[in-house]
């Protein structure tokens, strides 16, 4: 809640429900997922998102503001998972078929990290990152900057060859289109796809929401 770009932006209401709402619809709808939790921090302005995940029956875990990567290490202290999908919530528009297909790739190999921003051909807003959770709690004992602290997954790309890590791409490359929401600009045009919508949000794939995004 207290991004400086866009104050309160987690829970602004678009089409009468909150920003991490259209996340949790996604997410809800994806079959290779055993649980979601909401990690967020303990700060008094987070105290929001936490009433809305136990208000709706959203798991959710409370934790340093900063270090993110300790944030999710007590998540996965609290819930025991084998393996965590890291997703943001200034995603709504996350394809949740994207989830599924990491999740199967995990499964499908021996890897640390299955990826799709290592290098980068889907939109911002489509990031969806696999991590052994054994592997990701003896890293984060190593991760010293603030930067590695902060964005929880840096130190397995600046450790590249430490880690076993399977990077998939997109088969166009749309690096460059902007779907995730950080500034008030973002939310304009996020609001403007949804306007644009004849169905449920969940139901367009990641091709359909590039050409509305591509026509706004």
């Amino acid at each position: 809640m207290g991004s400086t770009r866009f104050p309160g932006k987690t829970l602004y209401r678009v089409a009468g429900k909150p920003l991490l709402e259209y996340l949790l619809e996604r997410l809800a709808h994806c079959s290779g997922l055993d649980a979601v939790v909401v990690a967020t921090s303990t700060e008094n302005a987070d105290t929001p998102i936490a009433d809305y995940c136990m208000e709706h029956g959203v798991a959710v875990c409370r934790g340093h503001l900063t270090n993110v990567a300790a944030r999710f290490a007590q998540a996965l202290d609290e819930h025991r998972f084998d393996a965590f999908v890291r997703v943001s919530a200034d995603s709504p528009l996350l394809d949740q078929r994207l989830v599924d297909k990491a999740a199967a790739l995990f499964g499908s190999g021996n890897f640390d990290l299955v990826t799709n921003v290592q290098e980068r051909t889907f939109p911002r807003g489509q990031s969806v990152e696999v991590v052994r959770a054994d592997v990701f709690r003896s890293t984060v004992k190593l991760m010293r900057e603030p930067e590695d602290l902060e964005h929880v997954t840096r130190y397995f790309y600046q450790h590249a060859t430490a880690f076993r890590i399977h990077n998939f791409r997109s088969e166009r490359d749309y690096g460059d289109m902007q779907m995730s929401v950080d500034t008030e600009a973002d939310m304009r045009s996020f609001e403007a796809i949804v306007a644009r919508m004849s169905g449920p949000h969940w139901e367009y794939p990641l091709d359909r929401l590039t050409e509305l995004v591509a026509t706004r």
